[in-house]
């Protein structure tokens, strides 16, 4: 009986022991830290924007007077020359004002002729005191309106013959048909304004992009700066150009102040298209040959048990440094500190920063960095002490726990202030 009791007892204590260890063990988490990788490389600062490309020339053709389209000669995409004909409206209406205004002239000629004859008559007859001096003046005048009336003849056939001209509609430059707004047997009316027949992009082997940069990206934007740009039909490609233009004239697009940015680019493939959307990066700054290191390490945060282990660690580095070495250290600066310079870089609080990350003992240490340009993604390091290409640095943590499967990486918010001083 007592045998039972004792193995009862026992059994009852292990499973003591075993829920103890499921229970509080099941509690018990670990922290397991997410690296990046110092790497050495280029750095590119951007401003991206969008904008629509068009032809550097474009040309409305329009028609000054009205009438039917009598032909068509060309098409849509169509390749024309400088002066080749287009198109020709009706010209019977405006063949008849050409022969009228040359009856309206010849009876002008006639009528001309008429007052002057009469004029020299009377200029005779008033040597001999035949007529007054009221009538020779009238007759005078009566030739001086003749003539304005021939005048008047001449510039209507003038105007009549131009009219006739403008029914033959020739290309004004050489280059491409790009849009055909009319139909053979359309009737066009140009009572108040030209109404656009045909336009014609000059020369497409180059095109341009009307960009809209807002007021706060504009100040980084210069003439002759390089841009990269891809339009969507070809997603793969990246396409180059330069800024020709910054028009001073702003548009506001809720309540944000844009201005249009020009920029050449090269269409030798003729893969770009009048109308496509181009998206732009403007290369504003550029850094090579620099160090870089991943923008989440700066936003990294340790825990206080890290920060605990780091003090120890440094404390230990400390300590076992020889007594001369340890008086060096006291005698200078801490790392670089706001207001020196470091590779021409005015150090202030903004540009220090604190990279933490695992030696080759596996001991964590915290290092400072001096960091310049950003593209969003990772970070210059202008001067660091620790900091070397291939090193390992910490950018997160995932947090494990043993009763749930699940990972969760972390990463903190920026750090604020000047680090504390490194040994």
């Amino acid at each position: 009986m007592k045998k039972k009791i004792a193995a009862i007892a026992s059994i009852i204590i292990i499973l003591a022991i075993v829920g103890y260890i499921l229970f509080f063990q099941g509690k018990k988490e670990s922290t397991t830290y997410t690296y990046g990788e110092v790497t050495q490389g280029n750095l590119n600062v951007t401003i991206t924007s969008s904008g629509t490309l068009e032809a550097l020339s474009t040309v409305d053709v329009g028609t000054q007077v009205s009438g039917t389209i009598a032909k068509l000669f060309v098409d849509f995409n169509s390749e024309v020359k400088k002066g080749q004909l287009l198109a020709i409206l009706d010209t019977v209406n405006l063949s008849s004002q050409v022969r009228e205004a040359k009856a309206g002239l010849i009876k002008s000629q006639a009528e001309y002729n008429q007052k002057n004859v009469i004029n020299e008559r009377n200029k005779k007859l008033f040597e001999k005191n035949f007529i007054s001096e009221l009538d020779l003046l009238q007759s005078q005048t009566d030739v001086e309106s003749a003539r304005g009336n021939l005048r008047s003849a001449e510039i209507a056939l003038e105007k009549a013959k131009t009219n006739l001209g403008y029914a033959y509609i020739h290309a004004p430059i050489s280059g491409k048909i790009i849009n055909r707004s009319v139909e053979q047997g359309q009737t066009v009316a140009a009572s108040l304004s030209a109404p656009t027949l045909f336009t014609i992009a000059e020369d497409l082997s180059s095109m341009r992009i009307m960009a809209n940069v807002d007021e706060s990206d504009i100040g980084q934007i210069k003439e002759g700066q390089h841009v990269s740009f891809t339009v969507q039909s070809y997603s793969d490609r990246t396409f180059e150009g330069e800024v020709t233009q910054i028009r001073l004239k702003s548009s506001v697009s809720s309540n944000v102040v844009n201005y249009t940015v020009v920029i050449n680019a090269a269409n030798k493939e003729k893969l770009l298209l009048p109308g496509m959307t181009a998206t732009v990066d403007f290369y504003c700054d550029h850094r090579e040959n620099v160090l870089l290191i991943p923008n989440t390490a700066l936003r990294f945060e340790p825990s206080e048990t890290m920060l605990s282990e780091i003090k120890k660690n440094m404390d230990k580095d400390i300590a076992s440094l020889p007594d001369s070495i340890k008086n060096r250290f006291k005698k200078m600066p801490p790392s670089p500190f706001p207001g020196s310079t470091a590779n021409g870089t005015k150090v202030s609080k903004e540009n220090m920063t604190k990279i933490y990350y695992k030696d080759s003992n596996g001991n964590y240490k915290m290092g400072v960095a001096i960091t310049g340009l950003t593209d969003g993604k990772n970070t210059e390091i202008i001067s660091s002490r620790e900091l070397k290409k291939g090193m390992k640095i910490i950018i997160g943590t995932q947090d494990n726990s043993s009763s749930n499967s699940t990972k969760k990486t972390t990463s903190s918010s920026p750090q604020n202030g000047p680090p504390p001083m490194m040994m």
